[in-house]
């Protein structure tokens, strides 16, 4: 059955539904992007709303029976608020709650405690004013630092975009030689001194593509193609060749005609400017009757 199906060995295995990087220009999206996705998206975080068990079994405090231990992380949903905060992997829970004893249960949304507080960078050199919680503020205690709380924690745990973002700034400016502080070249060293060994695990293509949304990714990739090739309108192309024509015929308007031993450079960007005047100028002379009965668009003699 293998060999007489498209997919091969593939369908015995069930059919896979291809993911948004298998087809259209998410697979044109390049590896680095990719490896974020997957750090991003596809890995477990940090246990933030429960506590996870240590060990694999345990017993049950009534029937005495034992039972495997599942750590199962809790549904979480990431609003569009919380995309513009950090709120240190904390995000609204939803579920039920049985408020009386003798009533059904009723839906329930659980949402973080937050508050606006600043922070400050000292890659970046500069304060920002952000929505977050007091487990954010903790971390960042513990780490020392806001710049090493987001370079330390992976991208699953700092879930935000915002997190994300700033951390994408603060290794290109890392890479760059953290250039906010050109004017202290005593304080640039020490900064790089104490935050430059997070460069060991990027690459400067994966800081490029790091921290970019899905949409982001995918509009950066259509800006980068279309500068990869540019359209020339055939309307430029036609208007060439047709100068370039009344110019081999001796018309005196259209400009003299280039000889091999002329500079390439001076004449190219001469004639590129000189085009459309070129063409204005024949068209407006007494002499190009015949051109304006041709060109629909010319000035018709009364």
């Amino acid at each position: 059955m293998a060999h007489a199906t498209p997919q091969g060995v593939k369908l015995l295995n069930g059919w896979k539904r291809p993911g948004r990087f298998d087809k259209g220009l998410g697979a044109q999206l390049p590896e680095a992007y990719k490896k974020f996705w997957r750090e991003w998206k596809l890995t477990t975080p940090a246990a933030v709303h429960y506590i996870p068990k240590e060990h694999q079994w345990e017993r049950d405090p009534v029937t005495h029976a034992i039972k495997p231990v599942q750590n199962i992380p809790l549904p979480l949903i990431d609003t569009p608020e919380s995309h513009k905060g950090i709120w240190g992997g904390e995000a609204v829970i939803k579920g039920f709650q049985k408020r009386e004893q003798t009533k059904r249960r009723v839906p329930h949304f659980w949402v973080p405690n937050l508050r606006r507080s600043v922070v400050h960078s000292h890659v970046l050199d500069s304060y920002m004013s952000v929505v977050v919680t007091e487990r954010t503020l903790e971390q960042i205690h513990e780490c020392h630092g806001f710049d090493h709380y987001l370079l330390k924690n992976r991208a699953c745990d700092l879930r935000s975009a915002l997190a994300l973002k700033l951390k994408r700034e603060v290794l290109t400016a890392l890479l760059n030689g953290v250039p906010a502080l050109d004017a202290e070249p005593d304080r640039q060293q020490e900064v790089l001194k104490e935050y430059s060994r997070y460069l060991a695990t990027y690459t400067p293509e994966e800081i490029d593509w790091y921290g970019h949304t899905y949409v982001e990714a995918i509009r950066k990739l259509q800006k980068q193609l279309r500068d990869a090739e540019k359209v020339k309108p055939h309307k430029v192309e036609f208007r060439s060749k047709l100068i370039e024509q009344l110019r081999q015929a001796g018309i005196s308007e259209a400009g003299k005609l280039e000889k091999p031993g002329d500079k390439l450079a001076e004449s190219s960007t001469e004639h590129k400017d000189s085009d459309i005047e070129a063409l204005t100028k024949l068209e407006s002379s007494p002499s190009s009757n015949w051109l304006s009965k041709i060109n629909p668009f010319g000035k018709k003699e009364t």
